[in-house]
């Protein structure tokens, strides 16, 4: 079986990835995504310009190798949206787990 992320969660996780650094450019974005789920470039570009266009992540290019390598960084809207999320995320993934793992005794 595979669980397919909402657009909603999808976002967090870039935004969650792109985090952990100052900026990030899109390949490594994709590749640290790749390392714990199965996501495509077409998948991710989407994302990115949607976070953007929301003013989530800001964007700049610098060259890199002789090519140019577009960055993104988180805004301070991209931080607080992140925020919300991991605590919506909490509360969802507590319930969840209250319905996979719950022992057989009855809770109040």
């Amino acid at each position: 079986m595979t669980i397919t992320p909402s657009a909603a969660l999808m976002d967090a996780i870039v935004l969650a990835v792109v985090a952990r650094e100052e900026s990030a450019y899109g390949y490594k974005i994709t590749q640290d995504i790749r390392a714990v789920m199965e996501i495509s470039e077409s998948t991710l570009y989407p994302v990115l310009r949607r976070l953007q266009k929301d003013g989530c992540l800001e964007v700049y290019d610098q060259e890199f190798s002789g090519r140019n390598r577009r960055y993104y960084r988180l805004t301070p809207r991209g931080r607080e949206q992140l925020r919300e999320t991991l605590e919506e995320w909490e509360s969802y993934k507590d319930r969840l787990d209250r319905i996979f793992y719950r022992s057989e005794r009855k809770e109040p």
